[in-house]
């Protein structure tokens, strides 16, 4: 190794550099003026010198057939004399530089500074294919990102995405084609550019395949309904009470001559057995997943048209029946199997007649145990709702105003959930509560901003074994038990309801455990891709309505910031503080700017 000097060129991991200072280490310098101190066994010498900057140090094009051709079967030589053969003995750090890119390449020659030789014809021929054949994909690969750049892709290019459709997906965090155009490697860059690639369309959805939500619907063999003892109730009007677009109603309620209250629930239990084929599969998916373009069924949908209540002549319900003490409570509970006839109707028009025969009955009863339970410290969170509808790829949103019919159906279903909680205790059945700790503060408020800041509060209810109160509901105790066909939870106490009935085996609390740790899981990312996927359509909706104008209300202030709930949209967004505006003010907003990536709308006061 020669000794180093001031302004040689040197070789310090595969790079160039120019040795600027001589010390107890020795200090060297890259292209661009970076510095490092290095050791003198770590650098090779490759040339004297003097150099002025590593950046003059550029790779040159040139033939080095007939340098290998006169190598061929000779001895190795230093790189100093294959600079000569290379450039007809014109000493310059330039050209000793390029002489070493040949033997790194490692296609005609091999071998280290001082000592070089020729490589063998076959494997020359056959490195020169491969770098052939890196140098053609390189080249496919700028055309690729030419074509990208103009938004001008073929077919066989969509294939090439998928990178880019992982990172928009949140599956990874990078993208080499984001990276190579240099742009932000961030889910919402990915998305946008997807969506000016052509590959997702402009209105595509994202969020469910963000939160690993399988898609397609369940498609397993469907068990016969079993033959067995029911008690007969289809003299019993029944009434299923859903929005006009349901499909898949679960429950309906009555009213028997003796005044008793009757929940029916789609008897979903008798086919889903514990442990079962179809058990598994629920467990898995936890829930249905609601989005506005579509609906994931949790069971495969054939038995929705079996068992949902009020889409076959006659209907297998589990029905819960229960009379109100004088106070208001659900008592003398009875749970059976039966057969009813079912009345599908909506909440539009039981609104219109719950003042009169047949509903007056029954909701005179239901305002009774509501008045028990708000004397028990219940609270209701008065809250802006919206439906979101896609039809032909138009979005339209309709609030939902309170209506009394659907405090009427809240009420039954709530009783009934207290109803099979108090049965369950008293006969001693493992199974599932919700439960709700008491917030920090209590109180009823009365004004929009005042439920914005109550619902900031309130503690996220659970699900256990151990029954516990539901502050929310101002109920001792809560099971979530009307909803089977489309709840995984709900199903597990059904099971638990029919194998008591028939004095079966029941699951021990270990097992319900267990069922729910693996059904909860997935439940956060139903919820997740639920929510996140309204704020999608929802921000399609302005995006396909650029002047649109309405009313916000203030809900929430801060020294910078102040919230505004837009409540015939159900949607929230932030501006900034106006010193003029106080809680509960309303003002008239006008849409300024919509990101679809990001899933947010801008807006400013007209």
């Amino acid at each position: 190794m020669a000794d180093f000097n001031l302004g040689a060129l040197i070789l310090y991991k595969s790079r160039p550099a120019k040795v600027i200072d001589l010390g107890e280490k020795i200090e060297i310098e890259f292209a661009k003026k970076k510095t490092k101190k290095v050791r003198a066994k770590d650098i090779i010498f490759l040339h004297q010198g003097p150099i002025e900057y590593a950046d003059k140090i550029v790779e040159l094009d040139i033939d080095v057939t007939e340098a290998w051709e006169l190598l061929a079967g000779e001895e190795a030589i230093s790189l100093a004399e294959l600079s000569d053969l290379l450039f007809d003995e014109q000493d310059s750090a330039v050209n000793t530089w390029n002489a070493w890119l040949q033997v790194a390449k490692g296609i005609y020659f091999e071998g280290t500074p001082d000592a070089i030789i020729a490589r063998d014809q076959a494997i020359v021929e056959k490195e020169l294919k491969i770098a052939q054949e890196k140098a053609e994909k390189e080249t496919q690969w700028q055309d690729f990102l030419a074509r990208l750049q103009k938004a001008q892709l073929n077919e066989a290019d969509r294939k090439e995405l998928a990178d880019v459709e992982q990172l928009a997906l949140r599956k990874t965090e990078k993208s080499r084609i984001l990276f190579a155009l240099n742009l932000p490697q961030t889910p919402e860059s990915a998305h946008q550019m997807l969506i000016k690639w052509g590959y997702w369309t402009a209105n595509f959805n994202p969020y469910p395949l963000r939160f690993d939500i399988n898609l397609a619907n369940p498609d397993l063999a469907i068990p016969a309904l079993p033959e067995e003892s029911r008690q007969d109730l289809t003299h019993l009007a029944c009434y299923a009470i859903d929005d006009e677009d349901s499909t898949d109603p679960d429950d309906a309620i009555s009213l028997d001559e003796t005044g008793k209250i009757w929940v029916h629930i789609a008897d979903v239990a008798a086919i889903v057995k514990a442990d079962s084929e179809l058990d598994i599969e629920a467990q898995s998916r936890s829930a249905n997943l609601y989005l506005p373009e579509r609906v994931i069924h949790m069971l495969p949908p054939a038995i929705t048209e079996q068992l949902a209540l009020g889409l076959q002549e006659t209907s297998p319900a589990l029905s819960i029946g229960f009379n109100l003490s004088a106070e208001g409570c659900p008592e003398d509970i009875e749970i059976i199997l039966s057969l009813i006839k079912v009345q599908r109707t909506t909440y539009n028009v039981v609104a219109e007649k719950i003042t009169k025969a047949p509903y007056q009955a029954l909701d005179e009863k239901l305002k009774q145990f509501r008045a028990w339970r708000f004397q028990q410290g219940a609270t209701n969170l008065d809250l802006p709702e919206c439906a979101l509808q896609i039809r032909d790829g138009k979005v339209s949103i309709k609030s939902l105003p309170a209506l009394s019919s659907r405090d009427l159906v809240a009420d039954a279903m709530i009783a009934a959930g207290y109803a099979v909680a108090k049965f369950t205790q008293e006969n001693k059945i493992p199974s599932l509560y919700a439960t709700q700790q008491d917030p920090e503060e209590i109180h009823q408020p009365e004004t929009l901003s005042g439920h914005f800041a109550y619902r900031r509060f309130f503690k996220p209810s659970k699900v256990q074994t151990v029954a516990d109160k539901h502050f929310g509901l101002g109920l001792p105790a809560y099971t979530r038990v009307t909803s089977p066909l489309r709840r995984y939870s709900d199903l597990l106490v059904h099971q638990q309801l029919r194998a008591f009935l028939a004095e079966e085996t029941l699951q021990t609390t270990q097992q319900l455990t267990e069922k729910m740790a693996v059904a909860s899981n997935e439940g956060r990312n139903i919820r997740g891709a639920e929510r996140f996927s309204n704020s999608h359509w929802k921000c399609i909706y302005f995006k396909q309505n650029p002047q649109w104008q309405g009313e916000g209300v203030v809900v929430e202030l801060d020294e910078r910031k102040m919230l505004i709930s837009i409540p015939e949209l159900a949607y929230e967004t932030k501006l900034r503080v106006d010193q003029s505006l106080k809680l509960d003010d309303k003002v008239k907003l006008r849409l300024k700017a919509v990101e679809i990536p990001e899933a947010t709308a801008y807006f400013q006061i007209c």
